[in-house]
């Protein structure tokens, strides 16, 4: 695969080497300053593009890899403000929640009981509640 991205990169260059000079010299559409900012405008529209393009294969590249052989597991996230969250994190049968903030990761509390969350449900709101409720609050506590 990476053979494959080299030989992309470098086919421009190899297409430029082949071309004689004297081809190479002249300029595509005319002399004047519109025909070399079209020609700006137009090496700019490829780079652009070609940046779409990588980024794509590597998305799709990432998915294609297994993911099932990982150790850790993030099972919920809760947002607690704009830099700062709670994770839910599996590691084997064991749960942990962890604490982040910009420059420190902290360990919360060890889930004497795991966690099951259910697919293809939010997993933030039942976090949540789940949550106070192993942690012994109760919601009518809050006030």
């Amino acid at each position: 695969m990476n053979k494959l991205l080299v030989m992309c990169l470098l086919l421009p260059f190899t297409v430029l080497a082949a071309e004689p000079a004297a081809q190479a010299a002249k300029p595509i559409g005319g002399s004047g300053v519109g025909a070399q900012l079209g020609q700006l405008l137009l090496g700019l529209l490829v780079v652009i593009g070609l940046i779409f393009l990588l980024a794509w294969v590597m998305r799709r590249v990432q998915q294609i890899v297994p993911r099932g052989g990982q150790v850790i597991k993030v099972m919920a996230t809760q947002a607690l403000g704009p830099r700062d969250r709670l994770v839910l994190v599996q590691i084997g049968g064991e749960q942990i929640l962890l604490g982040l903030t910009p420059g420190r990761i902290t360990p919360l509390h060890v889930m004497s009981e795991p966690v099951h969350l259910p697919d293809g449900e939010p997993a933030s709101t039942e976090f949540a509640q789940r949550l106070m409720e192993l942690l012994g609050k109760d919601q009518k506590d809050k006030s």
